[in-house]
């Protein structure tokens, strides 16, 4: 009688632990798969200009930009559509610092000659301050050096041309490898052509780089308190168990 008082108790109480362990491992999982490709959908409200052979410009609208491949010194983004069907482009980026992170996703553009779209330079995730500053074809990279007073990394024009904007599974796949392999460097406003570690600063070791990046947003903090409560409840029904348990004797 004694055994059965108690076992009923305790199986209640380790199917509830067991469930916070398998409802936090569900969130960890997720939360791990959306850092790793740094989705972020964003609105433009005027023409933008993107890095792409054919000097492609998006018009105002909706678009996702994703990070589909990612090593340390260099990353691959592909830019699609609002429902995710269509790819733009799959372009190659680098890394890009900026001294204080921000708990919103943060787009800057190169400055053009009025009535010319603005060009996208670089792409940061909320909490971060490594971001994604984009390389474009060698041609583009030449004019947007000297009308904005800035570096540019690049890729030669005819790697640029190769690249079939499709969408990525496999990091296996023919343009991830072409912009994985593809030398990048970089031209100065006075044209002329340098490293690209001369004019962007390294990023730190990958396992330095991924504890330092992950983003103080909201997101985190539901999973904070949803642990919280757990714990809470778990601690209730083990009290309860002792309680029961001692009672029992």
């Amino acid at each position: 009688m004694f055994a059965k008082n108690i076992s009923q108790p305790w199986n209640r109480a380790l199917m509830f632990a067991f469930g916070i362990i398998a409802l936090c491992s569900v969130f960890s999982g997720t939360a791990s798969a959306q850092l790793s490709e740094r989705k972020t959908r964003i609105t433009f409200t005027v023409p933008v200009e993107i890095p792409d052979a054919g000097a492609q410009v998006l018009p105002p609208g909706t678009y996702v930009f994703k990070l589909v491949d990612s090593k340390t010194d260099r990353n691959i983004v592909q830019i699609l559509s609002s429902d995710e069907l269509h790819v733009f482009a799959t372009v190659l980026a680098i890394p890009n610092f900026r001294l204080k992170a921000t708990d919103k996703t943060v787009m800057t553009f190169a400055e053009r000659a009025a009535g010319e779209p603005q060009a996208i330079r670089a792409w940061f995730y909320p909490g971060e301050k490594w971001g994604q500053e984009f390389v474009y074809p060698r041609t583009k990279a030449v004019q947007l050096a000297r009308t904005t007073n800035l570096p540019v990394a690049y890729i030669p024009d005819e790697v640029a041309v190769t690249i079939v904007p499709a969408p990525i599974k496999t990091a296996t796949e023919p343009a991830v490898i072409v912009l994985k392999e593809v030398p990048v460097m970089a031209f100065r406003p006075t044209g002329e052509v340098v490293q690209v570690a001369t004019v962007f600063e390294a990023p730190p070791s990958q396992s330095v780089q991924t504890a330092s990046a992950l983003p103080k947003t909201a997101g985190v903090l539901p999973l904070i308190g949803l642990i919280g409560f757990l714990m809470v409840g778990l601690s209730f029904a083990i009290s309860k168990l002792c309680a029961h348990h001692f009672s029992s004797r």
